[in-house]
């Protein structure tokens, strides 16, 4: 039996060109989770779904189907798309890339779903509230996926640790800044350096759950700058 969704409250991840005039969607959605779409006929000029289905952009899906691939029937804008300018881009589409690879189709997170709303606006903020941004989303989405990162409240701003996957933090002077660690426990960054390490924790931790597969969006941003830049 067919299930018929309307007017859900989604995002698009990715849209890729299907056949000869539609589009094959997947979508991030706040009541169903991952979801994939074909829109039949969007890539018509004539279409009122094609200035519609834009990454980046609050959207009311609407769809019918079963399986992991349904047939979306409409699709509205619940908001104005976010401009995102320069690297900032690269910042939405590394986070869509992780949500398609981690998150599995029809699994509902709706608290994640609120949190990539209010990450979508903080990316086009100052740089260092985009980064933090990334960073506890990041956080959120290990936890969500059912592995979440250990940061105790005994960690000491002035020690050093090495992050073990199954016991958390051990004492290693070679380690990250207890101070780091603190901070992205407590979702508050002061300086470069704890992003930095906070950086290489998480990526640490999602490439674990990415079993070793490199995403293309860091790797178009490094040959973007032209060196081994971060997120």
């Amino acid at each position: 039996m067919s299930v018929r969704v309307s007017l859900q409250p989604a995002w698009l991840l990715v849209s890729r060109p299907y056949g000869d005039s539609s589009l094959l969607l997947e979508a991030f959605s706040r009541d169903h989770g991952r979801v994939g779409l074909v829109a039949k006929g969007a890539r018509n000029p004539k279409s009122r779904q094609r200035g519609v289905l834009q990454v980046f952009t609050p959207l009311l899906l609407s769809w019918i189907g079963r399986g992991d691939l349904a047939t979306l029937t409409a699709a509205e804008s619940q908001g104005s798309p976010l401009f995102l300018a320069g690297e900032r881009v690269f910042y939405g589409w590394y986070i869509n890339e992780l949500l398609s690879h981690l998150l599995h189709r029809h699994d509902a997170h709706a608290p994640l779903f609120e949190l990539y709303a209010a990450l979508m606006p903080a990316l086009a903020a100052s740089e260092i509230e985009a980064l933090t941004a990334l960073r506890l989303f990041e956080k959120h989405l290990l936890a969500e996926v059912g592995y979440g990162l250990q940061l105790p409240s005994w960690l000491q701003a002035d020690a050093r640790y090495r992050y073990d996957w199954d016991e958390g933090p051990q004492p290693d002077q070679t380690g990250y800044a207890g101070s780091s660690l603190i901070a992205l426990r407590d979702g508050s960054f002061e300086t470069v350096a704890e992003l930095s390490d906070a950086r290489r924790l998480l990526q640490a931790a999602l490439r674990r759950q990415l079993g070793g597969r490199e995403l293309e969006t860091p790797k178009l941003l490094r040959s973007v700058r032209g060196f081994d830049g971060a997120e």
